[in-house]
């Protein structure tokens, strides 16, 4: 198996899948929903079931997601298909971040520079009294004029902008079916604007977009190295296509590995693998169709993630387990975009499969690559990288994907009943 594949489960697993949530517009007159990324909004059609709804709102009910599916919460165009994925939790410890004093604090996040295309709202208006949570909304408040809609004619998500001058981030889901590579973008105030796909990397989900104006008030990455499991977290976005919806919840768990996958009907199956995010946040803020490209934000009004994919179990909403790229890798993909670099890939040059007593087997190592260099043989059981323990297959491919070209990793390995470390440099994915 390689790197990017996920853990194939047997006939009639019956786990949750992974979907991207985001909303398609109706492929036929009916209105009816299409199967779509998970985080797509489609806005409502004369007839579509659930109407009616406000005008330009996505239909609530039949939205798209597969029955089963775990999917990206995004609010991007889909062309009709779920993509899929399989989920493995990543072991690793993570530097505790400090949730008290949110309000003090949100101002360093964000950059209020005045712009007529975004409004805001005071914080103070009936903010309901809530046991040590009372500076949320004084941080949705702040956070809303940075979230946007983006719109490609087929389908809706979300986008976060990241500069004063226009560029917005966003799931790859969520513009891959713009035409010409032209989308819409609609601010918190209302108003819209065009923009253009700047760049796109299917292989991580995120797309830079940039839109035409300037002076506008854009959010600030946070450290997602320092998110911690049980961390307050926001959800920021247009879920069914409700633009500016904010909810709330925490960070429970950290290190996932997000395997999403094609067309094909099992999430498990490691063919239809198209994408494999590594070191996802999952977050039981609730996300649902729409969301995908959002904002996931800490008590400091920061973006530790840009919200991907939802978990969905014979449903079409919100159950509770929702995915977010890390801030960090999100941020470092955004300014290679922007820059018009080329987007590298970490790689190391094995395929791995699940050891019988835990760990992660190596089944083949390519000759010359970084792998082979540090000299990891066939048969190898990686059972750490660095500090993070290596329970199989999909958590070995979580700690490769999370790191950087250039960096080294330690590589816990047994070999022949003996433990040795290996310390391998990250190449660059040919």
């Amino acid at each position: 198996m390689s790197e990017n594949q996920a853990n194939p489960a047997s006939d009639g697993d019956d786990r949750p899948t992974i979907s991207q949530p985001t909303t398609p517009a109706p492929s036929d007159p009916s209105g009816a929903w299409q199967p779509s990324y998970y985080g797509q909004v489609w806005a409502n059609a004369p007839g579509a079931p659930g109407a009616p709804n406000p005008p330009g709102a996505p239909n609530a009910p039949g939205a798209p997601n597969a029955p089963g599916a775990l999917g990206q919460p995004a609010h991007p165009a889909t062309t009709g298909t779920w993509r899929k994925a399989a989920v493995a939790t990543v072991a690793g410890a993570a530097i505790a971040l400090t949730a008290g004093g949110v309000g003090g604090f949100v101002g360093y996040a964000l950059h209020p520079d005045d712009s007529p295309l975004q409004s805001t709202t005071s914080a103070s208006k009936n903010a309901a009294p809530v046991v040590d949570r009372s500076s949320l909304a004084t941080i949705a408040a702040s956070v809303q004029p940075t979230v946007v809609v983006v719109e490609t004619g087929s389908g809706e998500g979300s986008g976060v902008i990241v500069s004063a001058d226009g560029y917005i981030v966003t799931n790859n889901h969520v513009v891959e079916s713009a035409s010409g590579g032209s989308v819409k973008v609609t601010f918190n105030s209302g108003k819209q604007v065009s923009a253009k796909v700047v760049g796109t990397d299917p292989e991580t989900d995120l797309a830079v977009v940039k839109a035409d104006a300037t002076g506008l008030t854009y959010a600030s990455w946070g450290n997602s190295d320092d998110v911690q499991v049980g961390d307050t977290v926001l959800a920021i976005g247009s879920p069914l296509g409700l633009q500016g919806s904010v909810t709330a919840g925490i960070v429970s768990a950290l290190h996932r590995t997000i395997a999403v996958g094609g067309d094909q009907q099992s999430p498990f199956d490691p063919g239809s693998a198209r994408t494999t995010i590594g070191d996802a946040i999952q977050t039981d803020a609730p996300i649902n169709p729409g969301n995908s490209g959002g904002a996931l934000v800490n008590m400091k009004g920061e973006v530790v993630g840009i919200n991907s994919a939802i978990a969905t179990s014979g449903s079409n909403g919100n159950i509770g387990v929702g995915f977010a790229i890390s801030a960090n890798r999100a941020k470092a993909v955004t300014d290679q975009i922007i820059k018009g670099g080329k987007v590298s890939h970490p790689y190391l040059g094995i395929s791995v499969g699940n050891a019988q007593n835990g760990g992660a087997q190596i089944q083949s190592v390519e000759p010359g690559s970084p792998a082979a260099k540090a000299g990891l043989q066939v048969g190898d059981v990686v059972t750490k990288v660095d500090n993070r323990t290596i329970a199989g297959q999909e958590d070995l491919v979580g700690a490769i994907q999370s790191s950087t070209v250039g960096s080294q990793l330690a590589l816990t390995v047994v070999r022949d009943g003996s433990e040795r470390t290996i310390t391998a440099t990250v190449g660059e994915q040919p």
